[in-house]
């Protein structure tokens, strides 16, 4: 069984897909980009953008029923490779002692030209 998850905590999907999904006792989110929760594309530098983007994807989590503290594995999606220093920091600061498996790339692009996008897997 499969559900949708949607809460007004974090922005609306702006295209044909959910928040997250759960399934089998899990929470598969979005990728989340420094949108608002009311939509509105945050154009600040890079450690801006990542505190909205970590807001939203606590928010999307606990509608969930999920937590930063029971996330399996992430993917950062970075525009410019030079930010990891600046968003390692944030993300560790969000995650403190616990870390999940991550991935991190460099991407041409992202969804309104955002500077950094993370989705997560975790646990109920």
């Amino acid at each position: 069984m499969m559900k949708s998850v949607q809460t007004p905590d974090a922005p609306a999907a702006i295209g044909p897909y959910s928040q997250a999904m759960i399934a089998n006792g899990m929470v598969f989110t979005s990728g989340q980009i420094a949108l608002t929760p009311e939509g509105v594309m945050l154009t600040g530098d890079v450690k801006e953008q990542c505190s909205q983007v970590l807001s939203n994807l606590k928010a999307v989590l606990e509608a969930a029923g999920s937590s930063l503290n029971k996330v399996v594995k992430t993917t950062i999606f970075l525009d410019n490779m030079d930010d990891f220093v600046a968003v390692n920091e944030l993300y560790a600061q969000a995650f403190g002692d616990h870390k999940p498996a991550r991935s991190t790339v460099a991407v041409k692009t992202l969804p309104k030209n955002a500077l950094v996008e993370i989705d997560a897997i975790g646990l109920i």
